[in-house]
């Protein structure tokens, strides 16, 4: 720790940071604009000016940049002082010339930094009478407004976008004394997360265009806190709600996971919750069509169809809650239980469980990806599998360059120095996939070929860490040269990191990275590794148990089962079309909860509205193994509610009396953890019901919140009570405790005189570190001490093409192949058409161009595609867009001719 003194008040610090975050970390209002804990220091604003005093002795001092100025021992500062309180409110008013006067009418009102600091300065009158400088606003796509205007020049957005995010189409561009900050033309913004620029902006340059569709002041949301359900990382946001609809998803920190940034599938994908496709009353099945009905006739129906019915099986979802599918476990019986998985992905999420569980590596966190200084990725399309994951990789290969900063003693947070000195120079990067990758331009090296080939280079790279690995025959000098080249950037890296997934359906490259992180253990290096799963609650389904669904297609053939309920679940995205038709056929009672009216919903006899991620409770698993609990945002209209709730209902009416002590979500939780003892950490993941702050709940509700009498008087002209909840500590409202809550209940985050994101400096122990009292969530899997185990031998055959023959692999997309997000209009703009993707050698010698139209067999339906000419993809492949329509459920990899439609 470094002693500093404040207004001559001694304080300790963390060594090597900078004056500006010593400040603020001890809780000191310091306005900056420039600066971002993420983003480093450049000193381009001014704005954080303090007084330095040489010793005590000093009365006159100097006017020193606090974000630029290192908090060593001894150090005196004042920020009170007139001469920096001056200097401050100067360069304000400066900056304001130009601003225009539309607070009222600018998106961020209300949340804005440059209001919140324009106030802290003491600046509130403008002298100049001169013409304001303006600027032509730019069209970047569905999920950014534009409006340059309001440029304070701050750089903060360029230095996001180009130097943290790698995107090369936003720039400055300078003339004489005059930036703009845009792209070359107009169009949409290419990086995958351009969507920060909404909360890295200070100002209203850049803000959220689908909010727009649908606009409501910040302090007229209401909030809960929340985990996003767009993929398996779990990445912590704030949704907001406004007249029973979702309004706009804000990052929610957690120092531990997605820290400051979001990706933009997670920020804009919210839109699904007020899709038109939502179910939200229950439908039964009448003279073949689905009608809507009243819950009570559901029930009764519901009822007489399971009392004293035997043949009973429970489907659940990788994307329902741990709760809500440990109810539909407790409904049929823990045998009867099938996970929702198709049968590669059950059999691939075990393996992954299973090498998580016994080590010897430790699956890291996304703040530890950041942190590893070379990296090897199997097998995985990182950017459009895990995104978030994707920009923490793209922070580790500055982690060995950075050393040359530590030898000449610049410290990390003087960013343009310290990447002044590294320049182009990266750490160790290798990745192998079918086809290329957004993250290539960031990698040592790229090695292209089919999903055996990945995993036998993946078995090389082990067996060049270590002689007791298994040999792999049949490499070519060059293969066995570049798994030399791997092994050794691992074996000399401090923290070396293995990154695979389930997303190539391949078990052999899920064992590949194992051996890999195996080998490096004997080596004495302690190694990561991090397995992506698809979807939001993939490990959690999995730590619960269950068959697979092909399994649950048997059971029903066999006869030892009649009745299915099916769990938020759509099963024609799990299996081919006509495996799906033929079971759905050979079940006498079909019965569906889900949000969404899918084509499984479409077969149902009865379907059931379920609560979104907005509208329920639960808990989630993340890949990491990390279990996060998210809160309702709102209560829904109509019949809906969360799944546990209504197989609750299900229970007591099958005569099921166990249900009855179900009264909340702690009871669900705490039968879970006497059930499964491996899962009886998810307990300490949020604090109970019965938490109270001197007696009050949390409110979800800001307390500017307005309007409350005029948004219901189409329902009472008095104000109605508020509704309960008696899942959770928050209050549907803005009453409550204005005191700092547990960060797993932090519903958004808000200080005085701090009314944008920026408030979470208040929040955190230390900036840039975790929130008070830890950050949300707790690890359910952690390998045995000192595991080791023994390594997977099977090591696949080299990949052989076939005459006429392509072998079809999945390739997935941030826009389009999840399920959810796809229902959102602005995610769907952006969303790719079906189409088949093919090496320029496969397509000469198929006699193909670019765009004509082939017919291609998958998963026993033929589709029209048109043909996509990509070098990235290695020769006999040929790349399927998976999850979208009508390529979801085919059973990739798979051979198949492709012929001239």
């Amino acid at each position: 720790m470094t002693k500093i003194f404040v207004e001559n008040q001694a304080y300790e610090v963390e060594d090597g940071q900078s004056l500006l975050h010593a400040c603020l970390s001890l809780g000191f209002n310091l306005p900056y604009f420039c600066w971002h804990p993420a983003l480093g220091s450049v000193g381009a604003c001014r704005q954080c000016a303090v007084k330095q005093f040489r010793d005590e002795k000093d009365t006159r001092g100097r006017l020193v940049m606090s974000c630029m100025t290192p908090a060593i021992e001894g150090t005196r500062i004042s920020i009170a002082d007139a001469e920096a309180v001056a200097f401050r409110k100067g360069v304000v008013e400066g900056l304001m010339l130009n601003h225009p006067h539309d607070c009222p009418v600018c998106d961020e009102g209300g949340q804005c930094h440059l209001q919140d600091m324009t106030v802290m300065t003491g600046h509130d009158y403008r002298r100049t009478i001169y013409p304001k400088r303006t600027f032509r606003n730019q069209n970047l796509g569905p999920l950014l407004n534009h409006e340059m205007n309001r440029c304070i020049q701050c750089y903060r957005c360029v230095r996001y976008y180009r130097e943290y995010a790698g995107g090369t189409d936003l720039d400055a561009f300078r003339l004489r004394n005059v930036v703009y900050f845009g792209r070359h033309e107009d169009g949409t913004l290419q990086n995958e997360f351009a969507g920060n620029l909404d909360e890295i902006c200070p100002t209203g340059v850049f803000t959220d265009k689908t909010v727009k569709r649908h606009y409501t002041r910040k302090w007229d949301l209401q909030y809960a806190p929340s985990v996003c359900v767009h993929c398996g990382l779990g990445c912590n946001i704030s949704p907001g709600e406004r007249y029973g609809t979702l309004r706009r998803i804000v990052n929610r920190y957690n120092g531990e996971v997605n820290g400051y940034f979001l990706c933009d599938r997670g920020r804009f994908g919210y839109e699904f919750v007020n899709s038109p496709k939502r179910m939200r009353q229950p439908l039964l099945l009448k003279d073949g069509k689905p009608q809507p009905v009243a819950k009570a006739r559901a029930m009764e129906h519901l009822a007489s169809v399971l009392r004293g019915n035997k043949k009973v099986i429970g489907i659940g979802s990788p994307r329902a809650s741990l709760e809500s599918n440990f109810a539909l476990r407790a409904l049929v019986g823990p045998e009867r239980f099938y996970s929702g998985l198709s049968n590669a992905g059950q059999r691939l999420t075990a393996a992954a469980l299973e090498i998580l569980r016994h080590g010897p590596a430790r699956s890291p966190s996304l703040r530890q990806i950041e942190q590893a200084d070379a990296v090897l990725v199997l097998g995985e399309d990182v950017t459009n599998v895990a995104p978030r994951m994707a920009l923490a990789l793209r922070q580790s290969v500055r982690q060995q360059p950075m050393r040359a900063a530590d030898q000449l003693k610049i410290p990390h947070w003087l960013d343009h120095a310290v990447r002044e000195l590294a320049q182009d120079q990266k750490g160790p990067l290798y990745i192998a996939t079918p086809a290329a990758t957004r993250l290539d331009d960031v990698a040592t090296e790229t090695y292209r070929a089919a999903p055996d080939n990945i995993a036998r280079l993946g078995f090389a790279v082990a067996r060049a860490l270590g002689a007791s690995a298994p040999e792999v025959s049949g490499l070519s000098e060059a293969e066995r040269a570049l798994a030399a080249r791997i092994a050794e950037a691992l074996k000399s890296a401090e923290r070396p990191l293995v990154v695979s997934g389930t997303s190539m359906n391949s078990e052999a490259v899920l064992q590949a990275a194992a051996n890999v992180a195996r080998a490096l253990f004997a080596a004495g290096r302690t190694a990561s590794l991090s397995l992506a799963a698809p979807e939001c609650n993939t490990l959690g389904v999995a730590l619960l148990g269950g068959g697979s669904l092909t399994e649950a297609f048997k059971a029903v053939k066999s006869g030892s089962a009649d009745t299915v309920v099916i769990l938020e679940n759509d099963l024609y995205r799990r299996a081919p079309a006509q495996e799906v038709e033929e079971f759905l056929s050979c079940v006498r009672h079909v019965v569906v909860l889900d949000s969404l009216a899918t084509p499984t919903v479409e077969k149902a006899e009865l379907a059931l509205p379920a609560g979104t991620f907005a509208e329920s409770d639960g808990t989630l698993v993340s890949s990491e193994g990390r279990a996060q609990r998210f809160f309702e945002v709102y209560v829904p209209g109509g019949d809906i509610q969360s799944s546990w709730r209504w197989l609750r209902e299900i229970m007591l009416g099958a005569g099921q009396r166990e249900a009855a002590a179900w009264q909340n979500l702690d009871d669900v939780v705490a039968s879970i953890a006497s059930a499964i003892p491996e899962l009886a950490g998810v307990a300490q993941a949020a604090p109970s019901a019965s938490f109270r702050i001197a007696g009050a709940k949390v409110p979800r509700a800001p307390h500017r919140y307005s309007g409350r009498t005029a948004m219901l008087a189409n329902i009472a002209v008095s104000e109605p009570k508020p509704p309960e909840d008696p899942d959770s500590p928050l209050s549907f409202t803005m009453e409550g405790s204005p005191d700092q809550p547990p960060s797993p209940l932090i519903p958004f985050f808000w200080s005085p005189g701090w009314n944008s994101i920026q408030s979470l400096n208040k929040f955190q122990e230390e900036i840039a570190g975790p929130l008070r009292g830890g950050d949300p969530g707790v690890r359910l899997i952690e390998p045995p001490t000192g595991a080791n185990g023994s390594y997977f031998t099977d090591v696949p055959n080299s990949f052989e093409p076939k005459a006429g023959q392509w072998l079809l692999v999945p390739l997935y997309h941030i826009f389009g192949t999840d399920e959810l997000s796809c229902l959102a209009p602005a995610i769907t703009e952006l969303s790719p058409e079906p189409y088949v993707m093919l090496n320029p050698e496969d397509a000469s010698a198929l006699q193909v161009a670019e765009g004509v139209e082939v017919t291609v067999t998958v998963g026993g339906a033929t589709h029209r595609l048109r043909i996509r000419i990509a070098p990235g993809i290695a020769k006999g492949l040929a790349g399927l867009p998976a999850g979208i329509l009508p390529l979801e459920g085919a059973g990739l990899p798979a051979w198949s001719g492709i012929s001239r439609a």
